[in-house]
């Protein structure tokens, strides 16, 4: 690996490496914000339809 790094460094391509390291954790961290949006839109979703069921009971007993 440290043969990587020395390769790497000598060819001034550092800079693209960790640009890419940038940009792949930025993406994934991009993708896990957007898999708990979709994880509380779901859940809240299903408060919505619980709370107009719940609704839906209360107005058949008036």
């Amino acid at each position: 690996m440290s043969e990587l790094m020395t390769a790497l460094a000598a060819k001034g391509d550092l800079a693209h490496v960790v640009l890419g390291a940038w940009a792949g954790t930025s993406t994934s961290m991009l993708l896990w914000a957007l898999k708990q949006v979709i994880r509380f839109n779901r859940r809240f979703e299903e408060f919505m339809c619980e709370l107009e069921k719940l609704n839906q009971l209360l107005r058949m007993d008036v």
